[in-house]
């Protein structure tokens, strides 16, 4: 993620999700519908500005956490999840309170479901951001 930090950085309140993980994306669907404001945006890991942000990780890394960018700063596993959760509404967003655990355990978890999703959940055999037909509010939340 290092080496195409400072391109990242230009964009702000980007969440970069796996968009074949069934579980990735219903939590963008559950994120949209819940977000207070219109403060957040979208790109899978396999999008174009995915890619770019992550090169030099080898898919398997990649694709194993969830990416958040904040005011310069990214994020990833429980402590991307957490920062979302600071433009949800409540009672989603009292979720912030977990960050009293410590940041190895929270991220003990986070890996296990992680490693365990497609099993769980499934996944798509396309990405989302490639097969989007969904209202303009969402898609305008996408970039590619």
């Amino acid at each position: 993620m290092k080496k195409n930090y400072y391109e990242l950085r230009q964009y702000n309140n980007v969440i970069l999700f796996d968009g074949v993980c069934n579980l990735c994306n219903v939590s963008v669907d559950f994120i949209i519908a819940r977000e207070r404001g219109n403060n957040l945006h979208f790109a899978s890991l396999q999008s174009a500005l995915g890619k770019s942000a992550s090169e030099g990780m080898s898919e398997d890394t990649r694709l194993d956490s969830i990416f958040f960018c904040k005011d310069g700063r990214i994020f990833s596993e429980s402590e991307a999840v957490l920062q979302i959760c600071y433009f949800m509404k409540r009672p989603w967003r009292w979720l912030i309170i977990f960050r009293i655990i410590p940041l190895k355990q929270r991220d003990k978890v986070y890996q296990w479901v992680s490693r365990n999703r497609y099993k769980w959940f499934g996944k798509r055999d396309v990405c989302r951001t490639t097969n989007l037909v969904e209202n303009e509010k969402i898609l305008s939340k996408f970039i590619s």
